[in-house]
């Protein structure tokens, strides 16, 4: 008996060998579409200019096509930047009417890089209803608040007719992916810019969102991925890959051995685990049992489950990182694309194009329906639209976090307003995934009978209005959190303690709005004594 179980389990793991040595990177993507010329056209260009950051002299590059000098508007270098960010580019190019913000990669060599890295409150900060790298967002947050005029006089200055392009490459991926994030739902700062004149290119793209935000605006983040490239394939935090680098494949090994053993639904459902941004153009060229490299093929989709989440043990899981070769097999693989589609050519130009922008919409669309029926945390339908008051106060909230605020006094004022909302729906810092909703909402009751007290109140605020003659009356919500009601409370109170009460208890009203339905639940809270 004992030889039958010996013999199993050696069966079980020599087929468990067999099928992660033989996984390769063309199996993340077998069952994708081929992208299309028009859709995959920027990406060569684009990491042309990523590729640029890395000259030491634009004019005479070693490993980059020369870029227009009058294009260049400006170059931020290390020493600028003061290891707030990596050093970034801006670049306008005229002939196909985009405003470029391209950033570098990670420096091993600079200790600024690996600050930004470690800068990871992982699951202590929520963003826009997910969670993100916490030390990409500052370094976003930092870069648009130094930017913002440029890039919206740049916008405006020509015509509002041109594409506003973030780009990135490794470390500098996550930041444009983060930034695209704030610039599409505060873009009343750049000039009132539309959502589908605003694209970001994730080269070689670090994990650094969550899978709802991932999908969420999958419609302006492009992610690109060449065959077996590691980064978007580690969910392992990103300072303890690059602090280990001159060990990785040892430490890709082990990470292989432990995502084996953790199930497919365990990982969907983590609301921590961070995930590539965007859609996905994966570059394949070399395939399982064959020798050398293939004529490039680039597929596209926007995954939910199997969304690059198996490590390739592979002689070229590093190389594949490097910007020069992504940007070399790009060329070759548009090339191709433009040979095969002039081959094929059935319907107008026009006519093929708006297909495709529909195809587009429909597979968004469907991958946030998928996101939906998984159960995936805080996924969405469809990506909600921000009212422009909204824009205007998330960004003051946003920026006054990094502590560069880019509006001024007066229009930050009138963004408190709406500070309780956007503390919600941009940037929740709060230990609130560590407890339930209802254990923290107990723990503001500071007893039994103290409850029934805001039971009582709650039902003569609907009757009489008991302790609140010039409240508002109740029949929204907004008239329980209201600038008015606050100032009636604090006249009936008359007292500096409980003016300050009735500003704090507005915030636990949209944090408990947000766990529970009604107006009951606002109002009784919004009546408990301290």
């Amino acid at each position: 008996m004992a030889g039958v179980v010996e013999c199993v389990l050696a069966v079980g793991c020599l087929r468990w060998a067999w099928k992660r040595c033989t996984y390769v990177g063309s199996d993340d993507s077998a069952s994708w579409p081929l992208a299309t010329p028009e859709e995959f056209e920027p990406v060569p260009r684009i990491c042309n200019v990523i590729l640029s950051v890395y000259e030491t002299d634009t004019q005479k590059p070693q490993f980059s096509s020369p870029l227009d000098p009058k294009g260049i508007i400006k170059r931020v270098t290390y020493e600028q930047t003061d290891g707030r960010a990596p050093p970034y580019l801006i670049y306008v190019d005229h002939e196909h009417k985009e405003i470029i913000l391209a950033i570098r990669g990670l420096n091993l060599i600079k200790e600024s890089d690996y600050k930004v890295l470690l800068d990871n409150r992982l699951g202590m900060q929520m963003f826009d209803g997910g969670y993100v790298h916490h030390g990409l967002l500052k370094s976003a947050i930092w870069i648009l608040d130094q930017e913002e005029k440029t890039l919206k006089e740049l916008w405006e200055s020509n015509g509002r007719e041109y594409t506003l392009v973030f780009a990135g490459h490794s470390l500098g991926s996550g930041v444009a992916a983060l930034m695209t994030i704030i610039v599409v739902n505060h873009n009343k700062h750049f000039g009132g810019i539309p959502r589908k004149q605003i694209k970001c290119y994730a080269v070689a793209p670090a994990r650094c969102m969550s899978l709802n935000l991932a999908v969420k605006y999958a419609d302006v983040i492009n992610s690109i991925i060449l065959q077996d490239d590691f980064l978007p394939r580690t969910a392992t935090p990103l300072e303890d890959i690059f602090g280990s680098i001159f060990c990785l494949p040892c430490l890709l090994f082990l990470i292989c051995l432990r995502d084996t053993f953790i199930p497919e639904g365990r990982k969907l459902r983590d609301p921590r685990r961070l995930y590539a941004p965007g859609r996905m153009y994966h570059i394949v060229e070399r395939k399982f049992c064959r020798c050398g490299r293939f004529p490039p093929e680039v597929r596209t989709a926007i995954p939910v489950d199997g969304r690059f989440e198996h490590i390739v043990l592979s002689s070229s899981a590093t190389s594949d990182h490097a910007i020069v070769w992504i940007k070399k097999e790009s060329e070759k693989a548009l090339q191709i694309l433009m040979e095969k589609d002039s081959e094929t050519i059935t319907t107008p130009p026009k006519v093929k194009k708006l297909e495709r922008l529909q195809t587009l919409e429909k597979e968004h669309h469907d991958a946030l329906e998928r996101a939906v029926s998984l159960n995936i945390p805080h996924a969405v339908s469809t990506p909600e639209a921000k009212p422009q008051e909204d824009e205007e106060a998330g960004s003051s909230h946003c920026h006054s976090e990094s502590g560069h605020d880019l509006k001024s006094k007066s229009e930050s004022t009138r963004a408190r307003t709406k500070w309780n909302e956007l503390v919600n729906q941009l940037l929740n810092e709060s230990k609130a995934i560590t407890t339930p909703p209802e254990v923290q909402r107990l723990e503001r009751l500071p007893s039994e009978e103290k409850n029934k007290v805001a039971l009582e109140g709650a039902g003569g605020l609907h009757k009489s209005h008991v302790n609140t003659p010039q409240a508002e009356s109740p029949e929204s919500k907004e008239a329980v959190v209201s600038p008015e009601s606050e100032g009636a409370g604090r006249h009936a109170s008359g007292t500096k303690s409980q003016s300050s009460f009735a500003t704090t208890n507005c915030e636990q009203v949209e944090v408990i709005n947000k766990n529970e339905s009604g107006e009951q639940a606002a109002i009784k809270d919004a009546n408990v004594p301290k």
